[in-house]
Order: C-alpha cells, then structure tokens, then sequence
C-alpha cells in the first residue's frame, strides 16, 4: 500500500472520530423542554386582594389648647407627655394689667352708682312736687329720664366690670378635656398675642388608646374600598408587626396633585399598649375580595411568553400597521388577544410550550385565581427559561478526545 493511500485512510478515520464525538456531544448537550423552562405547579388555595397606601397616625381627638387674651406667660405647669385631666391649671398668663383694669371699672361702677342715687332722690322730690303743683309735667318726665339714664349706665359699668373679670379667668388657661400633652409651643416669659387670631399654645390628645390614620388612596381604588372593611399595616417603629384596623370612613373632598386624583380614608385603630406614637407613618393594606379554595397560578406565568410567540406578534404587529397604513382596519380581536379577564399561562406538551387560555380572578400580587377546564392542581406550567439554555458550547477546547 502506498505511502499518500495510508495517509488518507488516516485521515478519513481522524475525520470520523471527530465527527462521531461531536454528533455524541452534541446529544448529551441537547436539553430536554423540562430543562429549558422553569416550572411550577398550579395550586389550590385561598387568595385576598389588597389595594395599599400610605398614611399617618393621628389621635382621634386633638386639642389645640390657646389664649383669649394676651399677655406675658408667667407660670407654666405641664411639659411634652404630661397626663392631664379636664379642669386643672396649664398655664398662667401674667395679670396685672386685667387687675387694674377691674380695679377701674369697680371705681367706675361706684361713680355711677352715686349717680343712680342722686337721681332717684332728685326723682322723688320732683314728683312730690308735682302731686303739689309746685312744678310742671316736663320738669318730671326730666327727672323721670335722668334716673333711667342713670341706671342704663350703671348696667353698662358692671358689664364692663364683668367683661374684665372674665378676661383676667381667661389669663388662667385649663385644660378642656382629660388626655396626654402632645405638644407645647410656649416657654415661661414668652408673649402671646391675641389680636387678630387664637394662638395655639399647648395640644392635648385625648385619649393615646384610639388613634386613626388618615391615608389617600387612589381613584382607582377607592370604588373597592367600603366602611368596615378590615385593614392592616405597619410601621418603621416596628418591622415585624403587623397592626389591625378597620375603615371608618371615606371622604368626598378629593385631593388632585399633578393630575392625579386621591381620597382620604380614614381608618379607626385600636392602641391599647399606647406604643403607636402620632405622627407615625402607617404603610396600609385593605382587604377588598377574598376567595377560598380556588385554582392559583403564580404570575410569573401569566407574564411569560416564548420567544416564538414574541418574534410572531412583532411581525403581526408590523403586518397590521402595513395594513393600516393602505386603509383596512380591523374590526375584531384577534383570537390570541388577552382580554381583561383572561389570560395565557404555557405548559409543555410534546416537548414544546403550548398556550393554554384561562379566565382571571383576583390576585395578591403573587398568585392569581384561574378558572380553565384544561388546568387541573399539580398541572406544570412555564414561569421562565433557564439561564442555561442558550447554544451549548461548541469550541473544541471544551472537547477532549485521544485520537490514538
């Protein structure tokens, strides 16, 4: 045999092996359906929507305590967190200017009360003059008038004695309601002026134990939300809480920021252990629909596509704005088109992902209820591919074969 004979049949044979080890590799690198797309089972279960916000806790009950008149702070009697009852002392104004103001208006009303008599005694002599004829009918009705005079100002100088009695009450400044201060905005020695409008100087939250939390939901969600409806939330204070209220009432005022339209829900809370501070910012969830033992598919599902669909809806999609473009228009949905109802979730069926229709409940942002004849529990549906499941590798590098 010749030399340029034996060095083709090796040749053919190195080819073969080579051809024989990669057709091999290639068959152990083929991934099954199963293996290129992530899969999880349809359950069966309960399942509650929630629509969310955001809000602050407020007490049920907040007065804002002020001042009838001004005058300089003087004593002080309760501080930040004080528990008070209704009745007792907060603070006291200074009043020396009310007490001589009294002390003039007492003066003032002993002047005219002198006056009253004078005029009742000259009243008596006049009319027992005139019973003589000693003096006319006008110098009576005179007489007559002056002491009516006399005692209309009398009555006006006790009620201006009166009015500044009550303004100097008015230095000493009580607490309306039993509750916990709140707030205090005054310091001994500080001015409060009252002219124009009441000053705000101390805030008494009446009772810690209910508290409520104004929060604005969305107009799309404010037509699920309905009183008495159970809610639940929490705060930054406590990350691994949870906190029960109730809807207590929704308000008519919307509020429209940049277009977009809120209401404000008010929802009632109970703090017995009084560890729920005002001000607080409360992330709030309301339960409007709940469904039990029911079809869940993850949506994960719902929102998975293959490739082929999506590269098949971009050409149809192309397709239909050529047609729009020359004047025809279609008329219907097409029979692969999602409704607001419905949806599609895959499952592998002869080793390729088949869309299977289904009908949409309710959904807590995880799971959502699906009604569909062909989808039963533990039934396997697509929820994503593999990171793996692209081209195997083919370099020769990854191949290690021993020709001899």
């Amino acid at each position: 045999m010749s030399r340029t004979l034996k060095k083709i049949i090796i040749l053919l044979i190195c080819l073969g092996l080579v051809g024989g080890a990669f057709y091999y590799y290639k068959q152990r690198t083929t991934l099954l359906p199963e293996q290129m797309y992530r899969l999880q089972e349809i359950t069966q279960g309960d399942v509650s929507q929630t629509v969310s916000a955001n809000g602050t806790l407020n007490p049920v009950t907040l007065i804002s305590v002020g001042a009838q008149v001004s005058g300089r702070v003087s004593k002080l009697y309760v501080d930040f967190n004080d528990h008070v009852e209704k009745g007792q002392i907060l603070l006291e104004l200074d009043d020396s200017l009310f007490t001589a103001q009294i002390a003039q208006s007492e003066g003032n009303v002993r002047n005219v009360q002198a006056s009253v008599e004078l005029a009742q005694a000259n009243e008596a002599r006049i009319r027992s003059l005139f019973s003589q004829e000693y003096v006319s009918k006008q110098e009576l009705d005179q007489a007559v008038q002056a002491l009516k005079s006399a005692r209309a100002q009398l009555d006006t100088a006790r009620g201006q004695l009166l009015r500044d009695k009550t303004n100097q009450s008015y230095a000493v400044i009580r607490s309306p309601v039993s509750g916990v201060v709140v707030d205090r905005v005054v310091d001994v020695g500080q001015t409060v002026a009252a002219s124009f409008q009441t000053p705000t100087l101390i805030k008494i939250a009446q009772d810690l134990s209910k508290m409520q939390i104004n929060s604005s939901f969305a107009e799309a969600d404010i037509g699920k939300i309905k009183v008495g409806q159970k809610a639940k939330f929490s705060v930054d204070a406590f990350t691994n809480r949870n906190f029960e209220g109730a809807v207590k009432q929704l308000r008519l005022n919307p509020t429209v920021t940049s277009n977009v339209v809120t209401y404000d829900v008010v929802i009632s809370v109970d703090n017995p252990e009084q560890i729920l501070l005002p001000g607080m910012t409360a992330y709030v969830n309301i339960m409007v629909a709940q469904h039990d033992n029911v079809l869940l598919a993850p949506n994960a599902a719902l929102r998975f596509k293959p490739k082929e669909d999506e590269n098949q809806a971009g050409k149809t999609a192309g397709a239909n704005g050529s047609a729009n473009g020359k004047g025809q228009h279609g008329g219907k949905k097409k029979s692969g088109q999602d409704s607001g109802s419905s949806g599609k979730v895959y499952i592998i069926k002869d080793g390729k992902p088949t869309p299977v229709r289904v009908n949409l409940g309710i959904s807590d942002g995880r799971v959502t209820e699906i009604t569909s004849k062909d989808l039963k529990v533990n039934d396997q549906v697509i929820i994503g591919e593999n990171q793996n499941t692209d081209a195997a590798p083919t370099s020769t590098s990854t191949m290690r074969f021993r020709m001899f």
